[in-house]
């Protein structure tokens, strides 16, 4: 059976009784249920008799609906914690044994106060009291922390329990049925039509591209525009060269390259506030996409390598500012005078599928392996105003760490490592001069698909070599830092 991942509030009880699912699972959410317009699960899921699983709001929300309470909590939860488990349940069978604790990863400020009735406590956090509750007589569960993080160590293992022993699910989905369902979808939405895509030259857009290159061919037109904002390479080779070989040689695509990083600077100059400046980006991308989409005939569609994450962190529950996070300029918001339609095959996966994906379809590894690149580039990385002596400063010295990452042998157990050039300046010394020059900080999490993170555990050693090169061979920095915020609180970008 496939699996559904849907903005759950919307989803309306006529969808949940076609669909018959076999279990659902509640998920997490910015929201709080202390809130008038904060979402609510249909009603229909309580009725439909099969298992649930209810995490962190997921969890709330079913004990306010079930009848019991929550309240604003004065200690909040946010990164690692620890579970005692008191009973056991068919949840922990093979994984976690009573009276012992197991790490977790939590993000909630409020929490239970009230078990509706039926529910039982058989786990505790120092600041959840109803860390796991249960009820075993309709199967359902509700915990308070994050299984679906790598930072839950035995998280799969949890989920796993209860999809397949809970529920009785099969796990017999794999990409290759996803790759071909994601091919007769595409076929289906655009027929006959010409697609343009827009090509950031990050994996999820290539994905995106050879996917849907697989499904209509040459009716696919991809675009890249280069924003003068991407990183470059350890031997200085820049990254969009490397996207127009891989497309215009390897896949045979066709492509459009658009040199964009004049237009983008100069539209950037001066601005300093983040949501500004992926405003201007995103704003500027489509009005270039506009240009070329007239040049093709029959084009009526934009592709584009949205994410899930991309969407959770994009949508406000209710309509307002409040809990987005941050916009993403490959989310919906086109123009009406583009008069082009979406297509976004990859809506519903995180990272770790795109690039299981992406070996489906035969990508070369090095290229899949990559760390996330943010659609704005290196404008998100250069907190206050982008110039292009800054942009040019950090493009060296973030080539340069990455490049100590990989001789050290540790690119593959981080998920993003990144250099953030800081609008600061410090004092320091380099032979008998003084120095007044930037603050470089160094960023690295580990990660499975970016909507919580921890930071890499680095030896000081490496850090401290790190620096050295950096600041011995790039003009302009005096000054190494390491971010070791987690994510939550902090977002694994600075802005």
């Amino acid at each position: 059976m496939k699996s559904i991942r849907s903005t759950g509030w919307m989803t309306d009880d006529k969808f949940l009784k076609e669909y018959a699912p076999k279990a659902v699972i509640l998920s997490g959410g910015p929201a709080s249920v202390k809130t008038n317009a904060s979402p609510r699960a249909p009603q229909e899921v309580f009725d439909l008799g099969v298992p649930i699983l209810a995490i962190c709001y997921g969890q709330q929300t079913m004990a306010v609906q079930l009848g019991g309470e929550v309240e604003r909590s004065d200690q909040r939860e946010f990164g690692r914690a620890d579970v005692e488990i008191h009973e056991m349940s068919p949840l922990f069978e093979g994984v976690w044994e009573v009276g012992k604790k197991y790490p977790v990863w939590m993000s909630h400020g409020d929490k239970v106060t009230k078990l509706a009735d039926g529910f039982s406590v058989i786990g505790t956090s120092p600041n959840a009291p109803f860390a796991i509750a249960v009820d075993e007589a309709r199967r359902y569960y509700s915990v308070m922390f994050h299984p679906e993080v790598m930072h839950t160590p035995d998280g799969a293992k949890l989920l796993r329990n209860f999809t397949h022993n809970i529920a009785g699910l099969t796990g017999d989905w794999t990409m290759a049925a996803f790759r071909n369902e994601a091919v007769n979808e595409i076929r289906k939405q655009v027929g006959d039509a010409r697609v343009i895509c827009g090509l950031s030259g990050g994996v999820d857009s290539s994905v995106a591209a050879v996917l849907i290159h697989e499904a209509i061919g040459e009716q696919l037109t991809c675009v890249f525009v280069d924003t003068g904002l991407m990183r470059a390479n350890s031997d200085g080779t820049g990254e969009g060269e490397e996207v127009v070989r891989l497309f215009r040689d390897s896949y045979n695509i066709p492509l459009v390259h658009v040199e964009a990083e004049e237009m983008f600077l100069g539209k950037l100059a001066g601005v300093d506030d983040p949501e500004k400046k992926r405003k201007i980006i995103g704003g500027l991308f489509i009005d270039i996409f506009e240009a070329e989409a007239n040049k093709i005939d029959n084009a009526e569609f934009l592709a584009q390598g949205t994410l899930y994450p991309d969407v959770i962190e994009s949508v406000s529950f209710d309509g307002g500012p409040s809990v987005m996070i941050k916009s993403h300029h490959n989310v919906g918001g086109l123009p009406e005078r583009m008069n082009l339609k979406l297509v976004e095959p990859l809506r519903e996966l995180f990272k770790d599928e795109v690039r299981v994906l992406g070996r489906e379809l035969g990508l070369p590894d090095h290229f899949v392996a990559r760390h996330p690149f943010p659609g704005p580039g290196l404008a998100i990385r250069i907190p206050g105003a982008v110039s292009k002596e800054k942009a040019d400063i950090l493009r060296k010295a973030d080539a340069i760490y990455l490049d100590e990452i990989k001789k050290a042998g540790l690119y593959d157990e981080i998920w993003q490592a990144f250099a953030v050039l800081l609008p600061v300046r410090t004092v320091g010394v380099m032979g008998d001069e003084r120095t007044y020059d930037h603050v470089l900080a160094l960023r690295a999490v580990t990660s499975t698909d970016g909507m919580t993170a921890d930071y890499y555990p680095y030896s000081h050693e490496f850090l401290g070599a790190c620096a050295t090169r950096i600041i011995n061979e790039v003009r302009g920095v005096n000054r190494v830092v390491y971010d070791i915020t987690s994510k939550p609180p902090g977002t694994i970008e600075w802005e």
